[in-house]
């Protein structure tokens, strides 16, 4: 099984949520939380954005 990583783009896309509410609601618990794929790139797990 391979795990994708999407970016903020892709992210967005897929939930129809902004930057800024996507980051707001990491913060609260309520999204899942950004991995860091380099030094200054984050991304999510394509899982966890579709559950």
């Amino acid at each position: 099984m391979a795990l994708n990583i999407l970016r903020l783009p892709a992210v967005s896309s897929r939930t129809g949520l902004s930057r800024s509410s996507i980051y707001m609601q990491a913060s609260q618990g309520s999204f899942p939380a950004s991995i860091k794929i380099g030094p200054r790139a984050v991304g999510w797990l394509e899982s966890d954005i579709q559950n």
